[in-house]
This record gives structure tokens, C-alpha cells and sequence, in this order.
């Protein structure tokens, strides 16, 4: 028998989002973002200031947003530029992503949602925010609005290492993340982790573990992001300052540490993102040959030179 025939996965070898949405839904489902005008309570003042050290939105904020537009404007604008990009594509869900989306009023944020959702072409939401941003009143009613709608509730993780978060000004530990997956799971909600690999002080032992902690929690889906210095960002200066402090990958050494926490990471988590891109006007280091387009077949070429899948080294002794 093959390595390609043993991969429960097909080609990709790994447990794709995007697949998975088309068979649930029939087609694909394009996220239009959507920039409120949260903040952070780790940049208002209420847990820190300044914020995470590696945290510039505008490196992955759309060039269509005008932030002073409402929401029902930016959804528009959105859409106008999508259905260039996939002509034909009829499903969209409004995804609130820059800072902390949960952050506010319970009034608030029905408000901002519902003008989301009122728009004809908007079938349901996508919510970027923080476990520290999630309390009960806030979970029940996105559980409420799960019953008719597309919700996705996306968790910023970032690391499963604690002393790793508190030196990035992350302002929670592992266990706010865990408790908030686990509260939202408990409401029926679909949940979407981010985590951000590179960090420094992180270790290759450590990164590998957060693929067995994420996997023990009630998640659905997981986006994995490569460290990128971003212009404006305190890590992007102490990396100036001192490049020894803030390690960083090349692209071979990423590919090979994405197919190692894929491997270890549960069989059932679908991966909605295997890395990310900054805009190279805003982008300082590393400096790749590899486009994020290009990454996932990377990956998955790794994967099949190794004869292994996602889930291939799940439950297995660390190493």
C-alpha cells in the first residue's frame, strides 16, 4: 500500500476547512471583513497598555475597509471587491476581525451584529476576539444567534506556553483560553483558535505540546500563523534592537515545524489556515521566497515526502 493511499485525507493530507465548508453548505463561503471599532483590554488600560508586542491590525486589515463607513458600507465595499476576486461565489459571512470583537456592551455588540446580518447577502458571522472578552451573557447570545445563522467564534490563542504569552504583553494565560473553548463549546458554539508559532522564547518542545493541548479542547477548527514582524510593532523594534532576541524561520524551517504540529495535532480539527501574510509595505522580516499561496502545497508535498498526515503522531509520546 501507498503513503498516498493510507492518507485519510486525499492529496491535501490534512483536514481542510475550506472542503469541509463546501460539503456542508454546497459551495464556498467567503468571509467579508468588517472593522467596528473595538479595542483591546490589554490596550485601554483595563488588564495593560500597548497591547501584544507582535499587534498591528492594519498588516491584515483589507485595503477596502474605510473605517469611518458603517458597517452595512463596509460589507458592501467588501462584497464588491470579493465577487471580482471569486465571481460566482453567492455565500458570504461578515467577519469582524481587527482587536477584539466581544469587547463592549451587550447593546452594542446586538447592534453591530444585527446591521451585520440585516444585509441581504450576509448569511452569518465570523468573530475574531480574545478569551478574557467572552462572558456568559455574551456566549449565550451568539448561541442565540447560532439557531437561524453561520456563527463562527474565533479565539486568539496564540501560545499554549504561559511564561511565552506574559513576555508578549498577551495579558491572559493558557487557562483563560481553555476556559473560554470550553464555555463556548458547552453553548453549542463552533469554535476557531488562532495560534501565532515563533514567538520567542517558544521552543520547538513547546509549540509541539500546544498541538496536544489544543487538541485535548472542544475546538473545531485551528488557524495556524507564522511569526511576521510587522512595522509599528514593540516586537518589530526589539528585533531591530536586537535580532538575536526575536529567532526567526526560514521557510524551510516553517514548513518543517507546520508538518510536525500537524502531525501531532487531533484528526478532527479542521485547519481554516496554515499561515499567514502581511502586506510587504508593513512586513520587516522574515524575508521568504514563498507566498502564502504557495505554502498549503507546500505542505502538503512535506507531508507526502514523510508518508504521513495530519493526526499521524496524535496521542503518541512528544519527541
Amino acid at each position: 500500500m501507498t503513503a498516498a493511499a493510507v492518507s485519510p485525507f486525499g492529496l491535501r493530507r490534512y483536514n481542510a476547512w475550506n472542503e469541509d465548508v463546501k460539503v456542508r453548505y454546497g459551495a464556498r463561503v467567503q468571509k467579508v471583513s468588517v472593522e467596528a471599532g473595538f479595542t483591546c483590554p490589554n490596550r485601554d488600560g483595563l488588564v495593560a497598555t500597548g497591547g501584544c508586542t507582535f499587534c498591528n491590525n492594519d498588516g491584515f486589515t483589507p485595503l477596502y475597509l474605510e473605517r469611518r463607513q458603517s458597517v452595512t458600507q463596509q460589507i458592501d465595499a467588501g462584497l464588491e471587491f470579493l465577487l471580482r476576486r471569486y465571481p460566482g461565489t453567492d455565500r458570504f459571512i461578515a467577519y469582524f476581525q481587527s482587536y477584539s470583537n466581544t469587547y463592549g456592551e451587550l447593546q452594542r455588540l446586538r447592534s453591530l451584529y444585527q446591521e451585520a446580518l440585516a444585509h441581504p447577502q450576509i448569511r452569518g458571522l465570523a468573530i475574531g476576539t480574545r478569551p478574557d472578552c467572552l462572558g456568559q451573557p455574551v456566549l449565550e447570545y451568539l448561541a442565540e444567534l447560532a439557531r437561524e445563522h453561520i456563527i463562527e467564534l474565533e479565539i486568539g490563542v496564540e501560545s499554549c506556553n504561559d511564561a511565552v504569552l506574559s513576555s508578549v504583553n498577551r495579558g491572559h494565560d493558557f487557562a483563560a483560553s481553555a476556559d473560554a473553548i470550553t464555555r463556548a463549546a458547552a453553548q453549542g458554539l463552533e469554535v476557531t483558535a488562532h495560534m501565532l508559532l515563533g514567538l520567542p522564547g517558544e521552543s520547538r518542545e513547546s509549540m509541539l505540546d500546544g498541538a496536544r493541548k489544543l487538541s485535548a479542547l472542544p475546538i473545531r477548527a485551528l488557524k495556524l500563523h507564522q511569526l511576521q514582524l510587522v512595522r509599528g510593532t514593540a516586537l518589530a523594534r526589539q528585533w531591530q534592537c536586537d535580532p538575536a532576541s526575536v529567532p526567526l524561520f526560514d521557510e524551510q524551517e516553517c514548513i518543517a515545524l507546520l508538518c510536525d504540529f500537524i502531525e501531532r495535532l487531533a484528526p478532527h480539527i479542521l485547519l481554516q489556515r496554515v499561515g499567514s501574510e502581511v502586506p510587504p509595505s508593513m512586513k520587516l522580516a522574515p524575508v521568504w521566497n514563498v507566498r502564502l499561496s504557495e505554502l498549503a502545497p507546500r505542505i502538503s508535498a512535506e507531508l507526502a515526502r514523510r508518508g504521513s498526515w495530519q493526526g499521524r503522531r496524535y496521542g503518541l509520546v512528544q519527541d
